[in-house]
């Protein structure tokens, strides 16, 4: 390669790298694995070596990606949160040991982790208490969650024994398999998009602007390094069972190595009984135990020259594709499912792996009977990679993706923007009815006691309802000959219908499965609307103005109001006696009614406050900025919607002027 090629390859590099990482830190999205971007990075690491010249301060190989967002105060670390450098290759591990025995001039003791696939975390303590949790952000800077931090249960509040005054200590945060299973359970029950592992459940979850949400979510963490520990112990070990003493989680999986032999088998030993733990682990951190040496051996611009991290290769397995199944969901999107020749993958039997989207099976060249290579996306969920291509029997077709509905023959369509398609008649097409009824009747929507998805596809191929608002007219004559249905599991299902009346409006708007209106977007449109009939007057503009609805929200609310048929179960349902107004919030006066604000930067107190106040006083509370603001609520570091309101010419103000505002 010469200087010309290198100089084209390096830019190439960069853009594509740089695209990954918005999408692995800041979308919470990646499209590659690990191991693929780590190859991609290698080559750029390489060339850079042999073309000195070509080095530049924003290469990816000289900073960590970053996760910032508007949505939370920066932070800048009092020590910069750097990333490992990581190999696959035993070969650079040994290479790795070699190059620290030559600074040394002495075999070091390794002390070895489980490398954990989550988030990193930044924790401060001041005085025993936690004061502070922060990403790592951009390395430099991250993004102050204490909030979110707070509602994790094995993250102490305060600290045991005697710590420092002034304490940081850094680790992951991740999401246990049990917690990633029911939280991808639910949002495929609620068709929105599933997280493809733990590590993005844990990103996602951490920057969720909702603290009780997050609670709920059953995060966990595990400390690991404190970043003044050579001021304070000889060694990472001793720092390791202080921090255990503090009453911080940290792993039982260390051991302290002599040699490198030692390392190897503990990397070997983990490589396997990793797949019994009940968290994601991707690798193995090998780090030297004594301070001093790690002094000795100090810092490249990215990474500690005094430690590196084994990445174990996702387990595959080959198989081949036998056909394809398209699911039809409650709002009619299509799910296309490989049906597999049987394979072990991780301990558990594959036959079925999703195949995501008509341009996933574009993009893969996926055609029937192919030798097909599938892994477990965060080793969860099975996904097919790849295709062999050598093993593609002559002849075979391009696969050709549905045109109709696999149910009831419609026509599907694609909008814009969409990765899926989905099936238009949603009156209908029974999958999507009985699916919305089920959704209706889940515990986070109308919670009817009695009433399960057995019972609903009996009703409906019954003909007892065809659709949310028949389950309000069932009768007990009705129910007593259906097999099944003695006459107290009757009594108990009329009994759980009726106490659905009392359910809250935030649910019942949950429960109508509008789509993309979510279980949070319900709550903060309840909140700002306070009733179903002044919601299905606003418009789209309107709408945009609550917090978290933004275009697609909106036009999919106006869609939902537009059709008469959906319009007759609302009044049918209010006819029932549902909620249909939400409850009496304080309102202290309507000095800022039909106004709108959007609020930024660091103020004196939290957010919530101040949109509490806005909200009590009749305005509306949106997280993004549009011409049709009225003020910018603006503190330090205001950022881009600082910016963007500044071109738009909405007006800003302080704090001083808001209290004018509300003439406080």
């Amino acid at each position: 390669m010469n200087l010309k090629e290198a100089t084209q390859r390096t830019a190439q590099l960069r853009e594509t790298i740089a695209g990954h990482n918005h999408r692995y830190y800041v979308l919470n999205q990646p499209v590659i694995s690990d191991f693929e971007y780590d190859l991609l990075l290698q080559e750029l690491i390489g060339i850079e070596r042999k073309f000195p010249q070509l080095q530049q301060p924003d290469s990816p190989t000289q900073r960590v990606g970053s996760d910032l967002t508007e949505s939370f105060v920066p932070v800048k670390h009092k020590y910069p949160m750097m990333s490992l450098s990581n190999t696959y290759s035993e070969g650079e591990l040994m290479d790795f040991d070699r190059r620290v025995q030559k600074t040394l001039d002495v075999a070091p003791q390794y002390v070895c982790e489980l490398k954990f696939d989550g988030t990193a975390i930044s924790l401060i303590y001041t005085n025993g208490l936690l004061t502070q949790a922060i990403t790592r952000g951009d390395g430099e800077r991250g993004d102050d969650v204490s909030a979110n931090v707070r509602t994790i249960r094995t993250i102490p509040l305060r600290l045991q024994g005697n710590p420092p005054d002034e304490l940081e200590i850094r680790g992951e945060i991740f999401m246990p398999f049990a917690a990633f299973d029911a939280l991808n359970k639910q949002r495929f029950e609620e068709e929105e998009p599933l997280f493809a592992n733990p590590r993005n459940a844990a990103a996602g979850t951490l920057k969720l602007l909702d603290a009780a949400i997050v609670a709920n979510r059953n995060l966990d963490c595990f400390l690991y390094y404190m970043p003044a520990g050579d001021g304070l112990f000889r060694t990472h070990y001793e720092s390791l069972q202080a921090a255990r003493e503090w009453g911080f989680q940290v792993s039982g999986h260390i051991r302290l190595c002599n040699s490198m032999q030692e390392v190897l088998g503990f990397i070997h030993h983990w490589d396997t009984a990793r797949k019994a733990l009940p968290y994601a682990t991707d690798g193995v951190v090998i780090k030297v135990n004594d301070y001093a040496q790690q002094r000795r051996l100090g810092m490249t611009a990215k990474s500690p020259r005094w430690a590196t991290a084994f990445k174990f290769k996702a387990e595959q397995a080959v198989t081949r594709l036998l056909s394809v199944d398209f699911q039809v969901g409650r709002t009619g999107a299509i799910t296309p499912v490989a049906n597999l020749d049987p394979v072990l993958l991780a301990g558990t039997t594959v036959k079925r792996a999703s195949l995501h989207n008509a341009d996933q099976i574009a993009l893969l060249d996926i055609r029937l009977g192919d030798t097909v290579i599938i892994e477990k996306g965060g080793e969860i969920i099975p996904k097919v990679v790849d295709v062999d291509c050598s093993q593609r029997a002559a002849g075979s077709l391009p696969f050709e993706y549905i045109t109709q509905c696999p149910a009831c023959g419609a026509t599907l369509k694609r909008d814009e923007g969409e990765a899926k398609h989905y099936c238009p008649n949603d009156t209908g097409c029974p999958p999507q009815i009985i699916g919305r009824i089920e959704h209706f009747i889940t515990r986070k929507a109308m919670n009817i006691e009695g009433l399960g998805s057995e019972t609903v596809e009996l009703l409906y191929h019954k003909g007892l309802i065809r659709h949310v608002a028949d389950l309000y007219h069932l009768r007990k004559e009705q129910l007593l000959p259906l097999e099944r249905m003695g006459e107290k599991s009757v009594d108990n299902l009329l009994k759980g219908i009726e106490q659905s009346k009392k359910t809250p409006f935030s649910r019942v708007l949950f429960a109508l499965g509008i789509r993309y209106v979510g279980e949070t977007t319900a709550r903060k449109i309840a909140d700002a609307v306070g009733s179903l009939d002044r919601l299905i007057r606003l418009s789209e503009d309107d709408l945009m103005l609550i917090d978290e609805v933004g275009d697609r929200i909106a036009e999919s609310i106006r869609e939902y109001f537009a059709k008469a048929e959906n319009m007759a179960i609302v009044e049918d349902l209010r006819v029932s006696g549902l909620q249909f107004e939400a409850e009496a919030k304080v309102q202290l006066s309507s000095v800022l009614a039909g106004k709108s604000f959007v609020i930024t930067g660091t103020l004196s107190r939290p957010r919530d406050e101040f949109k509490v106040l806005i909200e009590q006083h009749g305005g509306l509370v949106s997280s993004a900025i549009s011409a049709k603001t009225d003020y910018l609520l603006a503190g330090d570091k205001g950022g881009s919607k600082l910016q963007k309101a500044e071109k738009l010419g909405v007006q800003i103000i302080d704090e001083g002027h808001f209290n004018l505002l509300l003439n406080l």
